[in-house]
């Protein structure tokens, strides 16, 4: 007979994933133990394991819940019947508030995919060529003529999300920029700069 799940199943397992983030931020994925996790998790070895049965496990769940979420949130959202500037800062915005108290993962997510087999990376990459797709969209709306003479659309569209997915770097909730603050100068880098890119 199946073993039926709790009723706290889904929330010991967001309890589980944040703390298996948090300790492959600090320790790095390879000396980052599942005894670890379980003692930053509050859980037992055993309870774990039953929830992931290995480290690269953690590691993806940890990188498909976070992208599936910031795709969830870009989706909710974004205003298609916008102008094209005017859409592309609401999602710049929404993407940098999503990354809010999200550091852990988003690093998990930038160094983590070398422990994903081939089938998780193809699930991985397929959300993440999706967001990348919005946001190329809008950009080629902005400025049409980006693939005229040089495929240009791409590595503007990556600059773009450069910009945003390194901000854990460096940006401090107390420093001199909201997030806010933020998206309007990442947006405004990109809107004036699309124009003289030839």
């Amino acid at each position: 007979m199946a073993r039926t799940r709790a009723v706290d199943f889904e929330e010991k397992q967001r309890g589980i994933l944040a703390s298996a983030a948090a300790v492959f931020a600090d320790m790095g994925m390879e000396k980052a133990s599942m005894a670890q996790i379980a003692a930053h998790s509050n859980v037992s070895k055993a309870l774990l394991y039953h929830y992931y049965p290995s480290k690269d496990a953690l590691i993806f769940d940890i990188v498909r819940t976070h992208l599936k979420e910031l795709e969830a949130a870009i989706d909710a959202a974004d205003r298609p019947g916008l102008p094209p500037e005017k859409r592309l800062r609401l999602l710049v915005c929404q993407v940098l508030e999503n990354y809010r108290d999200a550091d852990d993962q988003h690093k998990v997510q930038l160094n983590g995919t070398s422990a994903l087999s081939a089938e998780q990376m193809t699930e991985v990459r397929a959300i993440e060529r999706r967001i990348v797709k919005r946001f190329s969209t809008v950009i080629n709306d902005i400025n049409p003529d980006l693939n005229r003479d040089r495929p240009l659309l791409m590595p503007v569209t990556m600059s773009l999300f450069g910009m945003m997915n390194w901000v854990y770097m460096w940006f401090r909730p107390d420093g001199p920029l909201s997030r806010e603050e933020y998206a309007d100068v990442a947006t405004t880098l990109i809107l004036e700069g699309v124009k003289a890119v030839r």
